[in-house]
């Protein structure tokens, strides 16, 4: 039998989770730093908060899955991709407790940690993925040992363009600014024509925030203009799910599946499940998504994503428990997956 306790902290979210070796989950314990509407997160300020809880939260894990340090085989971390400071925080605590509990150390990909997390809980075996969140967005499929990227943002991720807008329109930050556009956007009503860019299999969301915050700038200089929030909420939502859906959907066909997965913050979003429903069942596949407890950032999926390293005997020398914010996807051997 063996436990692994994960550390997640590459963005605004720290989670500490412990998992079993056969995909139970005995604790999943999150705290998120919050901003005042209007602002985003600075990577300073981001590390400082992590620093602040990452012990109490080992304990309250510790407590909630009634282990010992002594009971826990392996700790797993976020060795990036991310923000730098943040991953630092948590890394250097993964160090420390390493030591003091003489506990081997596995350094794990955020985005495979997503994927896999994804696979666990809703049984999919072999899926097209949707890989949504903040800092990431990418189309992938697995093939010959390694997680491979059909297509991908050329500039700034779906969830950072969700989050920009936020702050343009002063919504709150608590629980996510995605979050709060999602509720806004239930109550839109008129769709808003916005620029709507795919390049082959890759998606570009630059230029529709740019057009979009002009409108919310035209909007407080001239009080007449017609667009509500809630209608650019909506909006902004259909133009940006419809580009992702439409390039997993060419995924799709390409790789010959039949089963779509959506990870990330962003893959807990009703409307863009609903939207890879509406697509998948006029391909006679399913979808697949999970819910907020394990799309967002968390740790549980690196302590699952670490026990199947650890599991094949891979582990992280102490000296080489560095952190990066970048690291690709493509760039890991994916050794337990046939």
């Amino acid at each position: 039998m063996v436990y692994v306790m994960g550390f997640e902290g590459s963005a605004n979210k720290l989670g500490i989770g412990i998992v079993k070796d056969d995909g139970t989950i005995l604790s999943n314990i999150r705290h998120t730093f919050i901003t005042p509407p209007g602002e985003g997160f600075l990577p300073k300020d981001t590390a400082k908060h992590h620093r602040s809880f990452i012990l109490s939260l080992v304990e309250k894990s510790l407590e909630e899955s009634k282990l010992k340090p002594s009971d826990i085989d392996c700790l797993a971390y976020t060795k990036g991709p991310g923000m730098g400071p943040p991953l630092r925080s948590v890394a250097v605590t993964v160090r420390m407790l390493s030591q003091l509990w003489d506990k081997p150390i596995v350094a794990v990909n955020h985005c495979i940690a997503h994927i896999e997390m994804g696979r666990l809980i809703t049984g999919a075996v072999d899926p097209t993925i949707l890989y949504v969140s903040g800092g990431n967005t990418q189309v992938i499929s697995y093939s010959l040992k390694k997680y491979r990227i059909f297509g991908e943002t050329i500039d700034i991720a779906v969830g950072n363009c969700l989050d920009r807008f936020a702050r343009v329109i002063q919504i709150p930050n608590d629980p996510s600014p995605g979050y709060n556009i999602e509720q806004l956007a239930k109550k839109g009503k008129n769709l808003i024509e916005l620029p709507y860019i795919t390049k082959g299999m890759d998606v570009s969301f630059s230029g529709i925030l740019s057009s979009i915050e002009g409108m919310v700038k035209n909007k407080q200089q001239n009080k007449t203009t017609q667009h509500s929030v809630e209608d650019l909420c909506y909006s902004l939502q259909e133009h940006l799910f419809s580009m992702l859906v439409e390039t997993a959907e060419r995924a799709l066909a390409h790789c010959g599946q039949n089963e779509v997965l959506a990870v990330g913050g962003v893959g807990c979003n009703q409307r863009l499940q609903e939207m890879i429903q509406q697509m998948i069942s006029q391909r006679n596949g399913k979808s697949f998504a999970i819910d907020e407890r394990y799309c967002i950032d968390n740790g549980a999926m690196i302590a699952w994503a670490g026990y199947l390293i650890f599991k094949n005997g891979t582990t992280t020398p102490l000296s080489q428990s560095t952190t990066t914010q970048r690291f690709r996807t493509d760039q890991v051997d994916v050794t337990w997956r046939d």
